[in-house]
């Protein structure tokens, strides 16, 4: 049996899978580059299938393609969409900077199942339609980021956040010792400490939001460099409508078609604060596991829940898993921004020429900041549990709360008052009664750790 059929494209024959939905452009493509294995990923395909599906759709109500023909691309475009054909779709990332050869992907196999319903359809002059590669891969990078940080990552981060507030509630009454250098500070309550984590938080998600408010916009209609050759003036505009239709999502028409097309000022934008939000995370995540070390050598203030054995050759070791891959997500999102920033700015005249890149990297970091933040709720800040005893233990040590007595005694006395307690491993309540004349009553209203996490002048 043949494997293979014959395919032409205007550079003329080449053979193709038998099976294979695409055709000659895209088998080019898949012999021009074989760089890395990676293709583009599910939520870009998912928006080239809805930006095909809306072309059709705006080509039929403007009298450029017939009922039939619209028809037949609209209902294999939104399979293609729907991630009914992703194997199909096994060009390199690294393969020419406007992704034509992605388009083209899109472009064949949409034609060739039309054909096979029994539609003549061709993939340039029906499916591609009134569109270019350089106007269709800007508009599929807005359009799958926009969907995936709008259904994945800010759900996930309003999950986060959800649940380190009812922690923060929970342990609200409940003091620790603070740190500043990593160094012992003045007494402060977890729900204190979790709401700058849950501040952070909030601050994305704001952050998020607002960028996406230019990635809804679209470079659609402006096909080859911008001026909309070959184009209905109304195609862009009306695209926007019909995605708006399919996702629900308020994508609007760009003002400009040539900042769309050139620049991916938008997608950099949106990258910079999932960097910022990774920020965030590699910080919340380094501070559990400050707070879980140990549990006998280290701080050992909290105990994260036991998801798995922590080492090969040391039994009983747990490791604080899911904070790991917090902060390696963490590392990996600021990376792709590095990635993103440096290909943000290779656009030459009329278009970007790394588009592919900055849509794997943007929708990666979009996707494991979702996921990851998921787990982190369920897997580490719902299930840890305080070590009060060890907390307790470390308050009454801390010299540094003689800080409150300043007001009463000045801050000599005190500073001599907490090296006396460091140097003698005493409780700073056993020195500061020898130090100060203060009462025991008076010194414990005083020193009281609860008390002081609420800020003001105690010793007045």
């Amino acid at each position: 049996m043949n494997t293979f059929r014959k395919e032409h494209d205007s550079m003329g024959e080449l053979q193709v899978p038998v099976d294979a939905l695409y055709g000659a452009q895209t088998q080019r493509a898949i012999d021009n580059f074989p760089i890395s294995g990676l293709h583009l990923p599910r939520q870009f395909i998912r928006a080239l299938g809805l930006i095909k599906a809306a072309a059709a759709e705006v080509n039929l109500s403007m009298g450029y393609l017939k009922k039939s023909q619209a028809a037949a691309i609209r209902k294999a475009a939104l399979a293609v969409a729907d991630g009914q054909h992703d194997a199909h779709f096994p060009i390199d990332i690294f393969q020419t900077g406007s992704g034509t050869s992605t388009n083209m992907n899109a472009n064949e196999v949409i034609a060739h199942l039309a054909v096979e319903g029994g539609t003549k359809v061709h993939p340039n002059d029906h499916v591609n339609y009134g569109q270019s590669s350089n106007d269709v891969i800007p508009t599929a990078i807005h359009v799958s980021a926009t969907l995936t940080t709008t259904e994945q990552l800010l759900p996930a981060l309003k999950h986060l956040k959800k649940a380190i507030d009812k922690r923060a509630r929970e342990l609200r009454n409940t003091p620790k010792t603070g740190r500043t250098h990593l160094m012992d500070a003045m007494p402060i309550t977890f729900g204190q400490e979790l709401s700058g984590w849950a501040a952070q938080l909030a601050s994305a998600i704001e952050r998020i939001e607002d960028a996406l408010k230019r990635m809804r916009h679209l470079p659609q209609g402006g096909t080859a460099v911008g001026t909309g050759i070959n184009a209905d003036p109304k195609f862009g505009p009306a695209v926007a409508v019909q995605l708006k239709k399919l996702t629900g999502v308020k994508f609007e028409s760009a003002e400009n078609y040539f900042e769309g097309m050139a620049s991916q000022d938008a997608a950099v934008e949106l990258s910079g604060q999932l960097k910022t939000l990774a920020v965030a995370l590699m910080k919340i995540a380094n501070d559990l596991r400050w707070m879980n070390s140990g549990p006998l050598a280290g701080l050992g203030e909290i105990e994260l829940p036991a998801l798995q054995p922590g080492s090969s050759i040391m039994p009983g070791k747990v490791n604080p898993v899911i904070p790991e891959a917090t902060a390696m997500v963490a590392a990996q999102v600021i990376g792709n921004d590095a990635t993103i920033t440096i290909a943000g700015q290779s656009g030459n005249f009329q278009l970007n020429v790394m588009l592919p890149l900055i849509a794997y990297n943007l929708l990666q970091s979009i996707d494991i900041l979702a996921n990851v933040s998921v787990l982190l709720a369920d897997k580490a800040i719902a299930g840890f549990k305080v070590n009060t005893e060890r907390v307790n233990q470390a308050l009454a040590m801390n010299p540094i709360l003689v800080t409150a007595l300043n007001p009463v005694i000045g801050y000599e006395k005190g500073a001599a008052t907490a090296k006396q307690a460091y140097k003698e491993h005493r409780p700073i309540m056993d020195v500061a009664l020898e130090t100060t004349g203060l009462s025991k009553e008076e010194l414990k209203r005083l020193l009281d750790p609860l008390t002081l996490t609420r800020g003001g002048i105690h010793g007045e």
